[in-house]
């Protein structure tokens, strides 16, 4: 039976008005693919390659996860980045910790909320010796559920309009916030206050008696309509894109001071349609790349306006709907309508050719994300509710005979995770190796799986 645990929920700006469930362990739907048959026997279920009969359900396999957390934050937040803290990089000794900012999309537009959360006392999934786990004492074994029960704290501030993406970074002292909102403004927000409330809590009910509405540094209303893609350069502390839906991309330039930015009011337009996703280089401060429902992928250089100076046309069959930049190889990630995953070498992108290209999913990628320390790896999400974890590296020959039913799956799939449904986005911890985090519909799932 999984151990189930409230998370200790703090609302900044306003009561709770319905608790926030912090979870340890599996869920009812099961989040891994193993079902039984008639005979009680467990089998491998590979989701889009056959269906459930009526009356099966899924069961998570405990053994496949290191770590699996999941939590939920009132109305849904359908974009989140992580923060980084100051714990360490490389932290693989439980408990962990981690620090998120997300925003909801709640059912009206003023019961909105930007939110930064603190989950820590995060255990993993196993015990940590066979003597603990065959232990009679159930006193000592109901003293351990609670020292490993795990936490979470929320500051909330109100945002009117919901948040179509939010994008996280670090200038200088100054923790920021890029917030695209449905209200069709790209605005900046201060986060000092709301990380102070989550470590602290004499700053926390500090924070909750201000209940202020979320005052933005600063904001950008010259786009044309409301949008989804935007990103912070890994490069320039405080540089910004932000694109909309109606194709236009624009470049903000920070001034001194840190609560101001210089926008061209001349865009980046060569895409004629949506610009859906946009992801700086990490290694060259002035060249980011985009993809747009018009199935193309562009890379452009902001001292080169307004044209793109490399394009695929034709990346996908469909709408292009994310992508990501490889920090280590020239290597970018796409993902579109089509539910391809495509790899495209940077060396040879003028060709229009991507040199891998993944078919597992069986609807639409909705995220897509290189993992920060290990090249070769890579997660992607779709709206066939499957998060799919996958290693460059293997090749044929590296994996051995498989049961049936698995003979015909790529060898670079790793794993499949399931149990959130709608999800939305994923990202890789920078600083907890292969903790992956993926917001849904139903909330959020912290995991880490034996695949990496």
């Amino acid at each position: 039976m999984a151990a189930r645990g409230e998370g200790t929920c703090s609302a900044g700006g306003e009561e709770v008005e319905e608790m926030e469930q912090m979870e340890e362990g599996g869920s009812d739907e099961g989040d891994m693919e193993e079902e039984k048959d008639g005979g009680g026997e467990s089998r491998v279920y590979v989701p889009g390659l056959q269906p459930l009969e009526p009356g099966e359900e899924l069961e998570m396999e405990r053994s496949a996860y290191r770590l699996y957390h999941q939590c939920q934050t009132g109305a849904p937040c359908l974009s989140f980045d992580v923060l980084r803290d100051g714990d360490g990089e490389g932290r693989e000794t439980f408990p962990l910790s981690m620090l998120l900012c997300a925003g909801t999309q709640a059912d009206t537009a003023l019961s909105n909320r930007l939110i930064v959360m603190r989950m820590h006392n995060l255990h993993g999934t196993e015990k940590d010796n066979e003597e603990e786990e065959e232990s009679s004492d159930s006193e000592s074994d109901e003293d351990e559920d609670v020292e490993k029960k795990p936490q979470m704290e929320l500051a909330m501030v109100p945002h009117y309009g919901g948040v179509n993406r939010v994008r996280v970074t670090k200038r200088g002292e100054q923790s920021l916030a890029a917030v695209w909102s449905e209200k069709g403004q790209v605005e900046i927000f201060d986060l000092r206050s709301q990380l102070e409330a989550v470590h602290s809590s004499t700053a926390m009910a500090a924070f909750i008696k201000q209940n202020k509405e979320a005052t933005p540094l600063y904001s950008f209303s010259g786009h044309m309509a409301e949008g989804f893609a935007i990103d912070w350069s890994h490069k320039v502390p405080g540089r910004l894109v932000s694109g909309d839906c109606k194709k236009n991309i624009h470049v903000w330039e920070p001034r001194e001071g840190g609560a101001s930015w210089q926008i061209d009011q001349r865009p980046f337009s060569s895409h004629t349609k949506s610009v859906e996703d946009l992801q700086w280089s990490p290694t060259e401060a002035t060249v980011f790349a985009s993809c747009s429902v018009d199935q193309s992928i562009r890379i452009w250089d902001i001292r080169a306006p307004p044209n793109s100076m490399l394009s695929a046309n034709e990346a996908h069959s469909a709408d292009v709907n994310v992508i990501s930049w490889n920090r280590a190889e020239p290597f970018l990630l796409s993902g579109g309508d089509d539910g391809l995953l495509k790899v495209w070498d940077l060396r040879q992108f003028q060709s229009g050719r991507a040199v891998a290209s993944f078919k597992q999913h069986s609807a639409p990628i909705t995220s897509v994300e290189w993992n920060p320390v290990d090249s070769s790896v890579f997660a992607a999400s779709g709206a066939d509710d499957v998060v799919s974890q996958w290693d460059l590296s293997v090749e044929s020959c590296d994996v051995g005979e498989r049961a049936d039913g698995l003979k015909d799956l790529p060898p670079q799939l790793l794993f499949l995770h399931q149990g959130q449904k709608e999800v939305k986005e994923l990202h890789w911890h920078p600083q907890l190796p292969g903790i992956l985090i993926s917001t849904a519909l139903s909330g959020f799932n912290v995991f880490r799986t034996i695949s990496v």
